[in-house]
């Protein structure tokens, strides 16, 4: 990348709205800086409170599920960084928060991802609270930790469909893109 590319990059951001963007491996530690500037960008913007937490609760699952979720096909330590590496954008425009996450995933993973997006995706808003209390009531953690209840919350906080996309990478791996719209 040229020097001057670094203008261009910047001049893209601000004509999409993006007011945040981090890429590489996420810890605790990470979502507590992100949620504090982001939390000073919205009070700059004087965002009403019931948004920011909306837009929080959002991220805060976003990032769960990338920390969670992130899956490595290799034995090769500089691939496998690059594996666990995952991007996250928030843009704001038109009174709208957009959350974008993109990270690796194994192909033989997708088939089930796109199950449970596409029942989400098809549950109105009592559907899916409605489904977020019986699996917070009967469902039991999984290996990783989780009682799946991510993208579920993640609509229902949005208040939207979620957007998503998948790109493969290789045989092994695609690259798995998520856009959340909150109004």
């Amino acid at each position: 990348m040229a020097i001057t590319d670094v203008y261009d990059f910047y001049r893209k951001m601000e004509d999409e709205k993006i007011i945040l963007s981090f890429k590489g491996e996420f810890t605790a530690e990470l979502l507590t800086s992100i949620l504090h500037i982001l939390e000073s960008k919205m009070n700059a913007l004087n965002i009403t409170t019931k948004k920011k937490k909306r837009v929080f609760n959002v991220l805060v699952e976003c990032f769960q599920n990338l920390y969670h979720h992130i899956e490595t096909q290799e034995n090769d330590q500089i691939e496998v960084a690059l594996q666990k590496s995952a991007l996250v954008m928030v843009k704001h425009a038109d009174d709208k928060f957009v959350v974008r996450t993109g990270n690796h995933v194994g192909n033989d993973g997708i088939p089930e991802l796109k199950r449970k997006l596409a029942m989400v995706n098809a549950l109105n808003t009592d559907e899916l609270r409605d489904l977020y209390q019986t699996k917070l009531k009967n469902d039991s953690l999984s290996e990783k930790g989780t009682a799946g209840l991510g993208l579920i919350d993640i609509a229902r906080k949005s208040k939207n469909k979620l957007e998503y996309e998948f790109l493969e990478i290789d045989d092994d791996s695609s690259f798995f893109c998520l856009n959340v719209v909150i109004e």
